[in-house]
């Protein structure tokens, strides 16, 4: 496992970390994926005072561009952008991401060790290590509470899990976060993964994320999320249950 905290700057390998307690912690298949689902959440929560943090889960090592040594050093400079409390890697096999004993342990180690309120991840369908991510992290919330399983640490839930919608997610969000003063500093957050997007002077294959018009499509997709809130640019999700609502006027 790899972390990156703000006390340490920098990427060490380690058996596991002890985390610093937080409120969100934002979970991703890849380096990228948080930035591109739920970037901009994470600035808005910082604004207001909240601890956030990210955990990816794989290095990125089958992806057409770039190397998992690269993808790591870009992930660090996102979380600055991002004022992460922590970013930590799992090291699981990129392209092939299971949900079984020993990834969702992994999991649950960093989750009783963080203890978020809330944890945020993909929506179940896709690219298939986002939709194996979204059952893992299902899993390891669930498991995490259970006294049973043994980590040498207290047990612990967090109160729900949070899916992110993409453009390739057409789905009807059930809350949508205004993140429109801080659009700008979410593109600067995904720009961090230079190796990923355009540029005419790479030799590396395209793929999705390299065409030239990639981070327009985003941004096109937030703003008609922020459309539908009456906002300039908004990040949509679903939840594993209904939120309640003290007062439904202020809705």
């Amino acid at each position: 496992m790899r972390c990156f905290s703000r006390s340490s700057r920098s990427a060490r390998s380690t058996r596991y970390s002890m985390f610093p307690q937080v409120d969100v912690l934002a979970i991703g298949a890849h380096p990228d994926d948080v930035e591109l689902g739920c970037g901009g959440t994470l600035l808005k929560l910082r604004s207001l005072g909240r601890k956030t943090a990210v955990a990816d889960l794989t290095r990125g090592e089958m992806g057409t561009r770039g190397t998992p040594e690269t993808r790591l050093q870009e992930a660090a400079a996102s979380a600055e952008i991002l004022g992460l409390a922590f970013r930590t890697n799992l090291e699981l096999e990129d392209g092939d991401i299971s949900v079984d004993k020993i990834s969702r342990e992994k999991l649950i180690r960093v989750i009783r060790d963080c203890r978020p309120r809330m944890v945020l991840t993909h929506s179940p369908i896709g690219h298939p290590d986002h939709g194996r991510t979204s059952r893992l992290v299902e899993e390891a919330v669930h498991h995490s509470g259970l006294a049973r399983i043994e980590t040498g640490q207290e047990r612990y839930r967090p109160d729900r899990i949070g899916f992110w919608l993409q453009p390739n997610h057409v789905a009807v969000p059930e809350v949508v976060v205004d993140i429109t003063d801080f659009y700008e500093q979410k593109e600067a957050a995904i720009r961090a993964y230079r190796s990923q997007l355009f540029d005419p002077s790479s030799r590396d294959p395209q793929n999705y994320l390299s065409q030239p018009d990639f981070l327009a499509r985003i941004r096109s997709f937030h703003h008609y999320l922020g459309s539908c809130a009456r906002c300039g640019y908004a990040e949509g999700f679903t939840f594993s249950r209904p939120a309640k609502v003290v007062d439904i006027s202020l809705c």
